[in-house]
């Protein structure tokens, strides 16, 4: 299993320290997300001072950009890190996209396709020397003077992976990606009934292998080594699931427990302004259907038990942030999730 980690620094000078401290734990890779700041500029420092890791947008927004402006951005990114980087790239939700971007938001399964699509087609271009002649329904993309033509890539072009949850974006990402970033709030219900259906029918209809896309899934893991840090970290786990919660496109996740109409009540607490007493819905049920709650050195043991055979790649997301506070102890329990047995090996 590759063991993953966010790239959390907000400050861009201290992105070379924690990008290098991540790789000398033992991660296989290190993401960035598209939040307050944006995902791609750390990533070109975190290059220059790493040299195994895989560098990755876990995810950037893709509706509000074009295809010319995420191609150019990951092209450049590939060459930097010398054929590390991973375009991860998600739709979103509607109220940001139309809201927060002043971006269109229809159909975004067709377009977040087209824009893979689109995305690729550039690449060939600059890598393949094939003539520029995507015509889509939402993206055209035929003009590329050779003054705006980049060198080719020595390492070929970025690997795109798509962030889903339901059934549709799900399949679709299985159909034409390189793989499928699971959403934090996932479970080994919703992966068994939603997630891997709907990968198994877009890969049929794509014709491809499941070696052809790899699956990586952020787990929320509750866990510390003092009681304050495990105080913490289960008080902002709760905070976060009642965030996910309250928004419609992940009720789906909800319903999959029997708990559609917890989304209700949290998104009502939302247009109150109430956000503090959200956490309180989230109660100890709910927290251990979606999150890993033990010990430090249980985690690897707890992970395996809920994703052995299921995914490729893991992220264990603890607010309490181990890897930062005690490393060499985080390294071992990364070492231990290492060795849990991926899809390929199910």
């Amino acid at each position: 299993m590759k063991v993953d980690a966010p790239l959390l620094a907000t400050d861009l000078g201290v992105v070379p320290g924690e990008a290098r401290a991540l790789e000398e734990i033992g991660h296989d890779g290190i993401f960035t997300f598209e939040g307050p700041h944006d995902p791609f500029f750390p990533l070109a420092i975190a290059a220059e001072h790493t040299s195994r890791v895989e560098l990755a947008t876990a995810i950037a927004i893709a509706l509000p950009r074009s295809p010319a402006h995420l191609a150019q951005l990951a092209h450049d990114l590939q060459l930097f890190s010398k054929g590390r980087f991973v375009l991860g790239l998600g739709s979103q939700v509607r109220a940001h996209v139309e809201r927060r971007f002043s971006a269109t938001w229809e159909r975004p399964i067709a377009r977040m396709r087209e824009i893979v699509l689109a995305t690729r087609a550039i690449w060939r271009c600059w890598n393949e020397d094939a003539r520029l002649d995507f015509q889509g329904e939402f993206y055209r993309h035929t003009l590329m003077p050779p003054l705006f033509k980049p060198e080719p890539s020595p390492w070929g072009p970025p690997r795109i992976v798509l962030a889903g949850v339901g059934r549709p974006m799900t399949r679709m990402a299985a159909e034409v990606a390189d793989g499928l970033f699971v959403h934090p709030m996932n479970s080994p219900a919703f992966l068994h009934g939603t997630t891997l259906p709907a990968i198994d029918d877009g890969l049929a209809r794509a014709g491809r292998k499941p070696r052809d896309f790899e699956v990586a899934c952020q787990a929320l893991v509750v866990t510390g080594y003092t009681a304050e840090e495990m105080r913490r970290a289960e008080e902002t786990t709760r905070m976060q699931l009642a965030f996910y919660g309250s928004t419609p496109s992940y009720r789906c996740v909800l319903e999959a427990h029997g708990w559609g109409g917890m989304q209700e009540e949290l998104n009502r607490l939302v247009r109150e302004g109430r956000w503090l007493d959200m956490g309180a819905v989230v109660d100890d049920r709910v927290l251990d259907a979606f999150a890993v709650r033990c010990e430090p050195d249980e985690v690897p043991e707890a992970l395996a038990a809920r994703y052995a055979g299921l995914v490729d790649r893991i992220a264990p997301i603890c607010h309490a942030r181990p890897e930062a506070n005690h490393p060499a102890e985080w390294a071992e329990v990364v070492a231990r999730v290492r060795a849990i047995p991926t899809r390929g090996d199910a």
